[in-house]
């Protein structure tokens, strides 16, 4: 997917609302006078949120060495912990953004930030500027996902037109964790149960089982590691669809922080 402007956005930015959409998702409203900014982007795509430390008075964002074409190094006491989510949304109208996170207790510093978060707490967040190209126009879609992939299958979704068909396969903890998503495309929607997804899916499993679209084809795969590695080779190598057809990416690795396993998933994404 690529982006048509790289100019990096970054603002610090306030919470104005919170809202469980369900027992475990749970979607933060952003504002701040730098929302504005914002409104060149494209639903869907990643961002990067700054969780600052405690102490911090401020987000202290970090600054890239041209020179060197690396970050350099920040002090401890002022390194906010930063993290991959998606844009959800914005409304230029109330002046807020969105970001949805999973809500699976304190076992990663974003999760736990997001359960404790109140009005007024400062988060961080850093994007590209200008409109980026979410999915490839088709007329059969093959979407799935996770629970941490609901945001940018969801803006896909809402994205698609009336033509458009396909099937979307999420796994969520339980069946009081699925969610109602827009779409004026034919979709069958499947939602898996897991309650243990650190423990492994049944993603891959359930793609193997149903019948793909065979033409004018689309895949869109956001999972943990292994599940995303095994979807695409099932899609491009027993499957025999092409590399054109299939956007795969990890947004997490089993039992590893995602700031430990960053490099071997880009790796792995740069495959897709």
């Amino acid at each position: 997917m690529s982006t048509l402007n790289f100019k990096t956005i970054q603002a610090e930015l306030r919470v104005s609302r919170k809202e469980f959409l369900t027992p475990h998702y749970v979607r933060i409203y952003l504002t701040g006078a730098d929302i504005p900014l914002f409104a060149n982007t494209t639903v869907g795509i990643n961002n990067k949120i700054l969780i600052p430390p405690k102490g911090t008075d401020r987000i202290y964002f970090p600054e890239f060495d041209y020179e060197t074409m690396q970050w350099k190094p920040q002090p401890e006491e002022t390194r906010p912990v930063v993290r991959t989510y998606t844009h959800r949304g914005i409304d230029t109208d109330t002046n807020e953004m969105w970001i949805d996170f999973v809500a699976h207790g304190d076992e990663g510093p974003a999760s736990a930030w997001a359960i404790k978060a109140k009005t007024g707490d400062m988060l961080g967040v850093m994007m590209k500027d200008g409109k980026t190209e979410l999915y490839t126009p088709a007329k059969n879609y093959l979407l799935l996902g996770d629970a941490t992939a609901i945001p940018v299958l969801s803006a896909i979704l809402e994205d698609l037109p009336e033509t458009a068909q396909g099937i979307c396969i999420i796994e969520v903890h339980g069946k009081e964790d699925e969610q109602k998503i827009e779409t004026k495309a034919d979709m069958q929607f499947i939602w898996l149960h897991n309650e243990h997804p650190e423990q492994g899916s049944r993603l891959a499993e359930t793609a193997k089982g149903i019948m793909l679209p065979e033409k004018d084809r689309f895949a869109y795969v956001a999972a943990e590691f292994s599940t995303v590695k095994e979807i695409r080779n099932f899609l491009r190598k027993e499957s025999n669809w092409q590399q054109k057809e299939v956007y795969a990416y990890s947004y997490w690795k089993s039992g590893v922080a995602e700031d430990k396993s960053a490099a071997e998933r880009h790796i792995e994404n740069e495959e897709s």
